[in-house]
């Protein structure tokens, strides 16, 4: 049975070679995925590890949520005592600044956008995971004309030592300054910055850039001598340090980052193999497709098999293994061509500026083990149901020319397929509503659980569902395309089982695809109505990279010809019971600009250390007016009293709203994130003439009015779905293989049939239209089946959400005809090699094939 199992798979290897691609394409997207996650994993955990010192003494709160570094700092002094301990080898102060952007020659900042822009003090303490950062060419920098950029930076900003470098700083005056580059950092043992930019400075230059001239530092790293542990040096600093400073092992400081970073941005594995998934499934129709036909056109040979003495299960696991040999070779190839996959991703995340090109990809004994599970286990459990339709036949009946499957098979799989629908949509009910969420807090597994048992149920029922469709396009055909669509209607009909599995692969993509279009353009609308609605001011001034804005620049703002007035708003993250807390703060200002609507207490009363809640967040912890709000920000431990409760208000995105004044003194940097600018009466002209040239040379500064700014969030929106539709091509592509791989396999199949054709007169551009004809049903079919099931999930989804701010639902019928469209398009290509593969047919030879 062995033998006769490979004879049979080398008999008929070209019909299997895109059944093969389609466990590559999905194995392919697994292993790519597992190994740019573990690149990402090595390259930050091997980053963090470099720029650690074997001890780290810093504020208790040292660092910001948002990742940068507080305005808590550390005396001077203090390293002399730290280096005098018995186990310290030496110690060194670091000084550290977020926001500080190289400007390169063609007046645009390096980098920005996620990795941080960061100035130095020079510092040549080793590091606690090996060689840190060091001087790799030149010299250091002295002085305050002098600075040190990083290779890549260097390179990317086109300078070279010797050459004058523009920097923008944080905050502070000045706001930029000019330096010769004296020399370039790196790290001499190989390494990434991932996309960071160092601008490195000597300590007094930096400390007076960066902590107003304070002779103090952000952390101080400690060396140990050899033979003293991290541990040991850990407990003999902290028997040295005031209240308010804490002393970490270099390893939990470094693990710490890592893992803070690492979970932020884990979504990207998780969000890659959500959709390598996707394109398994839908692969796994294209095999059940293909071993039906296939086992079906060697039923006879199966049956004399049986006849011979094979009992069911040798027949089975003969089929089994053409499925195994299959699943093995195509994780193979998959496995080669993940890498690949996973080198593009490096290279795709790069141009965005995660930049991994320091860190070898990382191959380890899991992923071997994921490409050949997943390949083989996925063609072995889509090869099963065929082979075990084919063993319920009597060898008898299976010997004649022409089996069929009993209708009752489709009538108890319509009422599986209803079963699985029904459960399907309860599940979808109870993840997008509030029903189970004082029994459980599972509403993502009950949605995507749902969404799977709504497709795989509308998959089984798809042939009794499909018949009217399939029956109203043969009498369409028959009477546009005469007997030639007659016979491509029939042959659709002749086995519905087959016509909507091929079908219920592209569903799958265009189901998705529908469902992210109407996400994407009810978001763009709600944002629309949104912005619309609650922009306050003229114009907003902003960061487009996200970061923070030099607290001069709101003065400077409100100097320019036009301007009325100028609120800020700034954001940070404190701790609360454990649980990171957003904050908000603004001035007078913006307190008017808002116009919060006060539930309790008034304006006048939100004065430094007292806040405002939002309604929802004092209902939740039952705090009014008087009552006290505990958090841990970087100054250590502070309590505000509540000054009032205010309605739901779209502009103050946080629960909690308090003073730019109260934020300083809780030990957060003194930085803007945003500037809402309203212009004097009839000078909105003025005014922005006046801003734009504010901003001309701050290359990290944006002004935008209304329409600009709600055109940026749109692009946003549509890069983001542009994404989706990127991913979702994968899936796509494999389903159109499908529909190649079926129509291949019919012809094969009616290869006699196709020659009697031939005989009575079927010419070859008829029998070329005829499969055409039978491809384009079978797309249209897969199309309508998605649109229908996409509108139905995406029009859930946000009805879902419209609670958190998406409240319009806006369908995109455009979209939506060009998706039926291009299916359209697609019947007519995938039949393209099938049908001429049909027409070059010997019609003699044909006729003779049994």
């Amino acid at each position: 049975m062995i033998r006769a199992a490979l004879r049979s798979l080398l008999a008929r290897k070209l019909r299997l070679v895109m059944s093969t691609f389609a466990i590559v394409l999905g194995v392919a997207f697994v292993v790519g995925t597992l190994i740019f996650s573990d690149t990402l994993n090595r390259s930050f955990t091997a980053l963090f590890a470099s720029t650690v010192g074997d001890v780290v003494v810093r504020p208790v709160g040292g660092t910001t949520e948002a990742g940068g570094p507080s305005s808590a700092t550390l005396p001077a002094a203090l390293v002399d005592e730290l280096a005098a301990l018995p186990g310290a080898a030496r110690a060194d102060g670091n000084v550290t600044a977020i926001g500080v952007y190289v400007v390169d020659s063609d007046g645009k900042a390096v980098g920005g956008y996620g990795p941080p822009a960061l100035g130095l003090n020079d510092n040549d303490a080793p590091a606690a995971g090996g060689e840190g950062l060091a001087l790799v060419a030149g010299e250091s920098p002295v002085g305050p004309d002098e600075l040190a950029l990083d290779q890549v930076t260097a390179e990317s900003a086109g300078y070279q030592i010797g050459d004058t470098v523009p920097v923008l700083l944080p905050r502070g005056d000045p706001d930029r300054i000019e330096a010769t580059l004296t020399g370039l950092v790196g790290f001499p043992e190989g390494g990434s910055l991932n996309g960071a930019t160092l601008v490195v400075l000597d300590t007094p230059t930096a400390q007076d850039l960066f902590l107003d001239g304070e002779e103090a530092f952000n952390d101080i790293w400690v060396t140990a001598r050899d033979g003293v542990s991290q541990e040991e040096l850990a407990a003999e600093a902290s028997g040295l340090l005031p209240d308010g400073v804490e002393a970490v092992t270099g390893d939990a400081a470094a693990d710490e980052s890592a893992d803070e970073l690492l979970d932020a941005i884990s979504f990207l594995t998780t969000f890659l193999l959500i959709f390598a998934g996707i394109s398994l499934v839908v692969g796994s129709f294209l095999i059940v497709n293909t071993f039906s036909m296939l086992v079906a056109q060697r039923s006879r040979e199966l049956a004399l098999l049986r006849a011979l003495g094979a009992s069911r299960v040798q027949v089975v696991a003969s089929v089994q293994a053409e499925a195994a040999v299959l699943g093995v070779v195509g994780s193979t190839i998959g496995l080669g061509l993940g890498v690949l996959l996973a080198v593009a991703l490096r290279a795709l995340f790069a141009q965005v500026g995660l930049d991994l090109s320091g860190q070898s990809l990382v191959f380890t004994p899991r992923v071997v083990v994921a490409a050949y599970a997943v390949g083989i286990l996925v063609t072995a459990v889509a090869a099963l149901a065929p082979a075990l339709r084919t063993v319920r036949i009597a060898p008898v009946q299976a010997l004649r020319d022409d089996v069929a499957l009993p209708e009752a098979s489709l009538a108890r799989r319509f009422r599986g397929g209803l079963a699985l629908f029904v459960l399907g949509c309860l599940s979808l009910v109870a993840g997008l509503t509030d029903l189970l969420d004082d029994v459980v807090d599972a509403g993502g597994w009950f949605t995507g659980a749902g969404v799977l048992l709504v497709l795989l149920g509308t998959t089984a029922m798809s042939p009794v569902l499909a018949q009217p469709f399939l029956g109203a396009t043969r009498r369409a055909y028959a009477a546009v395309f005469g007997s030639v669509g007659n016979l491509a209607g029939q042959n659709s009909l002749r086995n519905p089982r087959r016509t909507t599995a091929t079908a219920s692969a592209l569903m799958i993509g265009l189901t998705l695809a529908c469902t992210m279009a109407i996400v994407g353009d009810s978001a763009k609308a709600s944002t629309d109505r949104a912005i619309e609605q609650n922009f306050v001011g003229d114009y907003v001034v902003s960061n487009p990279f996200g970061g923070e804005l030099n607290p001069a620049l709101a003065d400077q703002v409100a100097a320019v010809d036009g301007v009325a007035s100028v609120a800020r708003e700034r954001f940070a993250l404190a701790q609360e019971d454990g649980d990171a807390r957003a904050l908000a703060a603004t001035d007078r200002a913006g307190l008017a600009l808002f116009d919060p609507v006060f539930v309790e207490g008034a304006p006048d009363d939100l004065v430094d250390g007292t806040v405002v809640l939002k309604e929802d967040f004092a209902a939740d912890r039952d705090l009014g007016v008087g009552d006290e709000l505990t958090v841990t920000v970087p100054a250590g431990e502070q309590t505000w009293t509540v000054a009032g409760v205010i309605e739901d208000n779209p502009v103050i995105f946080t629960p909690v709203l308090t003073t730019i004044g109260t934020l300083e003194a809780g030990g957060f940097p003194a930085a803007d994130y945003v500037l809402f600018v309203t212009a004097e009466d009839e000078a909105g002209a003025t005014a922005r003439d006046g801003l734009d040239d504010l901003v001309a040379d701050l290359p990290v500064v944006s002004v935008k009015d209304q329409q600009e700014f709600a055109a940026d969030q749109r692009a946003q929106i549509d890069q983001f779905v542009l994404i989706i539709y990127a991913l979702l091509g994968l899936a796509l592509l494999i389903a159109v293989l499908g529909i190649v791989n079926t129509l291949a396999l019919s012809v094969i199949e009616r290869t006699r049939e196709i020659g009697l054709l031939r005989a009575v007169g079927l010419t070859r551009g008829q029998l070329r239209r005829m499969i055409t004809l039978e491809s384009v049903v079978i797309a249209v079919l897969g199309a309508l089946l998605g649109v229908v099931l996409g509108l139905g999930f995406g029009v859930s989804l946000m009805y879902a959400v419209r609670d958190q701010g998406l409240e319009v639902i806006s369908v995109p019928f455009g979209q939506v005809a060009v998706f039926l469209l291009l299916a359209v398009v697609v019947g007519v290509l995938a039949a393209f090699w099938p049908a001429r593969r049909a027409a070059r047919l010997d019609v003699l030879e044909a006729i003779a094939t049994e």
